[in-house]
């Protein structure tokens, strides 16, 4: 089978395409012939060493996908062979086929496409986490949502919509905000000037925002502090414009808010029956029509490259994702 493999810390470019063995399932392992790859930020990060758990090398990245069941391993009794799944596992999802654990594969919902499948389980169970767990978002609640375009930002959109809140999203473009705008937002922001701060009190009466959510760090969390509301919470989810900033404590004080840590993969491992309950509530929104995964761009298996430069430019719309099989 061909996968594309990462060798060294580099760019997207110094990726390869590489022929290996076929797959075969330890226990409590599914082999999934690959149809479509979702991409992540933290692709971008781990092929250049920059994300905070790393693997071996060579490794093919790409956290979650969706596809056929090959093979499974001993153990296994959620899922068949023959069965179409969406499954996530850190990597290995940039390539032809794909071993992922059972307990992180699940049957793909009716009504949904390969491409849609592969990029449900990791943006939408971060933004359910931490607007549930984290935040713990109350209906009527004003929830501030940056990078809201993003394939996290648009999950919490749509998330925080079906949890009860109001939603503001913010986005450097107009294109970007129509989308957040598709997904349920009720108001919106252009903070392609920098500036976000002054919007958020004039959409409050002056209070600010109940939560933030940012995945982009960087200038914009100065003024996500100072629009935060009294008792508020801000969700530190990445840093997407490539600043980790540093945090005004005396306005933690002043503000009496809380600046809390989203760490997915890291909770998902410790809590893995209360991420399952999340996923059937996720699913249960999905059925409902609560929620819509938003595929906003393809790209062919050999276009890896391409791919991941979208995300790297911040041009992503919804999820990008990888066509490995049509």
């Amino acid at each position: 089978m061909k996968a594309i493999r990462c060798h060294a810390n580099g760019m997207p470019e110094d990726l390869v395409v590489d022929d290996v063995d076929d797959l075969l399932p330890g226990p409590g392992q599914v082999v999934i012939d690959v149809h479509a790859a979702a991409l992540n930020f933290p692709d971008v990060l781990m092929i250049q060493g920059k994300y905070q758990s790393q693997p071996p090398f060579p490794f093919s990245p790409g956290g979650e996908v969706s596809g056929i069941v090959r093979a499974v391993g001993d153990g296994v009794d959620n899922v068949k062979i023959g069965d179409p799944v969406f499954a996530g596992s850190g990597v290995g999802g940039f390539a032809e086929q794909a071993v992922m654990p059972a307990a992180a594969t699940s049957p793909v919902p009716k009504g949904m496409s390969f491409a849609q499948a592969s990029g449900i389980r990791t943006t939408y169970g971060t933004s359910y986490y931490a607007l549930k767990q984290r935040a713990q978002l109350k209906a009527g609640e004003t929830l501030l949502v940056l990078g809201a375009a993003g394939g996290v930002g648009i999950a919490a959109v749509e998330l925080g919509k079906a949890m009860g809140a109001r939603v503001i999203a913010a986005a450097s473009s107009d294109e970007k905000l129509a989308a957040a705008k598709a997904a349920g937002a009720d108001e919106l922001i252009n903070y392609s000037d920098g500036q976000i701060k002054d919007k958020v009190k004039a959409l409050t009466d002056g209070k600010g925002a109940d939560v933030i959510y940012d995945p982009v760090g960087g200038e914009l969390f100065d003024q996500c502090m100072r629009c935060i509301n009294w008792d508020g919470r801000i969700l530190v989810i990445g840093f997407a414009a490539g600043d980790i900033p540093k945090v005004p404590i005396n306005l933690v004080l002043l503000k009496s808010c809380q600046i809390v840590g989203v760490f997915y993969g890291a909770w998902v491992a410790r809590s893995p029956a209360e991420n399952a309950s999340n996923f059937a509530e996720i699913l249960a929104f999905h059925a409902d029509g609560k929620i819509n995964p938003l595929v906003g761009k393809t790209f062919a298996f050999n276009d890896y490259a391409a791919a991941l430069r979208c995300l790297m430019d911040r041009r992503a719309i919804g999820k990008v994702v990888l066509e490995v099989r049509s």
